[in-house]
């Protein structure tokens, strides 16, 4: 799985750094974005968004009539390609998606695809065994980005506060060679940098995950409000696909099959990709209506957003708060039965 991460700068520069890029994207989107009727969906390497290439491999958007391109990207440059206008559609966080809108590109969620159970860990070196014994001990992690969340979140449930811990800023990718060096205590990071990181250092175990705060990290789908508003019968079609999908997935029957095609899209073996797999639950139609209801907390797709947003504000990646309903469009996911 990749999700935000940009270049070990500075972290007020790597912001900028951000912030600019993204707005450089926008402009030669004004200049590059197409009008061809079809629409684009980028989508990259998480589980709940690797399961698109089911509806492909079984044309059944074709099926209902519906035009649409998935492009294969990296997480971070299919935000980029979605802030330029060069897709209409983009597979991001609730938190990641409100760091785009803030500073590129506003989007709509439209469908909840999942939440992490179990893929974000705090994995910690061997004789650490919970989070209270971290106190005092360097933490490795992407500050101001999910991973960072997850970790205060782990702090806090367990009676720690940040000061409690020297945060050392690493890229996500790098935290499994910096567990391995001995120059930190544990490290935050999602598959596949998690599990590499327990592989590296015999011993290491996770001390918390997401599995633990459930909600903490959700992924949708994000529509341009244009797109949505102008192709809305399409997107509705597409919604109805992916819960054709889910259920696919859900059947025991189809396991083998939907392990053959989410593991070839990224090209590892049907074992491997079983175990990352576990850690994401996909949300059934059922559960995504739930979970789409305003409400609090992490019970709620609005109340997470709402958390990551304050978390955003706090740590600066951007100056003012950005959530609102706006970002969110349960319609089309509640309009069906």
């Amino acid at each position: 799985m990749k999700r935000l991460q940009i270049p070990l700068l500075s972290y007020h520069n790597r912001i900028l750094f951000l912030r600019l890029s993204i707005s450089a994207l926008v402009l030669i989107g004004l200049l590059t974005s197409s009008s061809d009727a079809k629409l684009k969906i980028a989508y990259s390497d998480w589980p709940g968004w690797v399961a698109w290439e089911i509806g492909i491999q079984k044309d059944w958007f074709k099926k209902v009539g519906v035009d649409v391109e998935f492009q294969w990207l990296e997480y971070v440059p299919s935000m980029d390609a979605f802030a330029a206008g060069q897709v209409d559609a983009c597979c991001m966080t609730n938190v990641d998606a409100l760091v785009t809108g803030a500073t590129g590109k506003k989007g709509v969620g439209i469908i909840i695809n999942d939440y992490s159970d179990g893929n974000d860990m705090v994995v910690a070196v061997p004789g650490i065994t919970k989070v209270s014994q971290l106190k005092g001990k360097k933490v490795g992690v992407e500050t101001g980005f999910v991973g960072h969340l997850l970790l205060l979140q782990a702090l806090e449930e367990n009676g720690l506060t940040e000061s409690d811990v020297e945060l050392i800023n690493y890229p996500t990718d790098q935290t499994a060679q910096a567990l391995e060096s001995g120059d930190v205590a544990a490290i935050v990071a999602w598959q596949p940098n998690s599990g590499q990181a327990l592989k590296v250092v015999p011993g290491s175990k996770p001390v918390f995950t997401s599995a633990d705060a459930k909600g903490l990290i959700y992924d949708l789908l994000y529509v341009t409000p244009e797109s949505l508003g102008k192709n809305r019968n399409d997107w509705l079609a597409i919604v109805k696909v992916w819960y054709k999908i889910v259920d696919y997935m859900k059947d025991p029957k189809n396991e083998v099959e939907m392990l053959e095609i989410l593991s070839a899209r990224v090209q590892i073996s049907m074992e491997e990709y079983e175990k990352i797999f576990q850690g994401t639950y996909i949300l059934t139609l059922d559960e995504a209506k739930k979970f789409f209801k305003q409400g609090e907390g992490f019970s709620s797709v609005y109340g997470s957003s709402q958390i990551g947003d304050n978390f955003n504000v706090k740590y600066g990646v951007y100056a003012k708060a950005e959530f609102s309903g706006k970002y969110l469009d349960p319609s089309l996911t509640n309009s069906l039965k």
